[in-house]
């Protein structure tokens, strides 16, 4: 099937007029027609009826638009994976409020003509993400495999920086008043990190972190968001949780939140980032030296075993 048929037809659907597409797709309304009526002779159906208007969508043209868009879109991923220099650098971040958003931000900041696409994807499976990259779908990825081996060699995954930890804790709870924490100080004390996705990269840190301090990791019910969270922990005596240092977290002044550095050592989360090993976007380059200006964490200070 002629996909600049499809093309035509997608850009006619949502223009609602023939010369519109053409107009986008610089060629004639003739020419326009003619690839439109081909493909109704294909599929032997009609796809759209004239109006005074322009054109509106047949029933049979409105079951086949999301099929035909999705081929269209398929087209492109394709296009776009062999010429990555033809569009916005797409790279995915744990969340618009991460410390990989804030990074990249700061980095924007100071390259402004660099053209972003920042995208989070829906899951938490860092498997989710090493396919993405190696499809082209995206362009690098923050996000770890805590298992390097099982990387395709289409995929490669460097150390971005450092994030460390700090305890978010409300003023009611036993160690608000705590300018510094060290990790002997979390003994007992319930920290709660609802809906630790399992084989999350976040599963094997927590998990790790457990094991190393004896404490108390609360991976109980859904995670509800930022706000709830913090809802609850303006409230809790006990309750508290585990914060990256660059993360940007906002709540009501009444909250009266406390963020706790965690020192001797740091808890260091290992921010990494997952790249084609071959044919990278032209700039990414960019983007992996300026995350090899950003500091390391002073030690002493620990991380997981899967730190690069």
């Amino acid at each position: 099937m002629d996909t600049e048929a499809l093309r035509s037809f997608v850009l006619a659907a949502d223009l609602g007029q023939l010369q519109h597409a053409a107009d986008e797709l610089d060629l004639t309304q003739q020419a326009v027609s003619k690839r439109i009526a081909a493909l109704e002779r294909e599929l032997d159906v009609r796809l759209f009826t004239r109006t005074a208007r322009g054109v509106e969508l047949t029933l049979d043209g409105q079951a086949f638009l999301p099929h035909a868009r999705a081929v269209v879109t398929g087209v492109e991923r394709a296009i776009s994976a062999v010429r990555p220099g033809s569009r916005a650098l797409r790279i995915d971040v744990l969340g618009l409020r991460s410390a990989q958003a804030v990074v990249l931000h700061d980095y924007w900041r100071s390259h402004p003509g660099t053209e972003l696409d920042v995208v989070t994807l829906r899951v938490n499976d860092p498997r989710a993400a090493v396919a993405a990259v190696e499809s082209g779908e995206l362009d690098a990825s923050f996000r770890a495999v805590t298992d390097r081996g099982s990387l395709p060699r289409a995929v490669r995954m460097i150390h971005a920086f450092d994030s460390p930890a700090e305890l978010l804790v409300g003023p009611r709870h036993p160690l608000a008043s705590v300018r510094k924490l060290t990790p002997e100080h979390l003994r007992g004390h319930r920290i709660w990190v609802p809906g630790i996705a399992p084989r999350s990269e976040w599963s094997e840190f927590y998990d790790q972190l457990t094991t190393a301090f004896d404490l108390r990791i609360d991976a109980a019910g859904p995670n509800f968001g930022n706000e709830v969270l913090q809802d609850i922990l303006a409230e809790s005596a006990d309750v508290a949780t585990l914060v990256g240092a660059r993360d940007r977290y906002l709540w009501p002044a009444s909250h009266d939140l406390r963020r706790i550095p965690i020192v001797e050592p740091q808890l260091v989360y290992p921010i990494s980032l997952l790249l084609p090993s071959e044919n990278p976007h032209p700039s990414l380059a960019a983007i992996v030296d300026h995350l090899g200006t950003l500091p390391r964490a002073a030690e002493p200070a620990w991380r997981p075993s899967w730190s690069g």
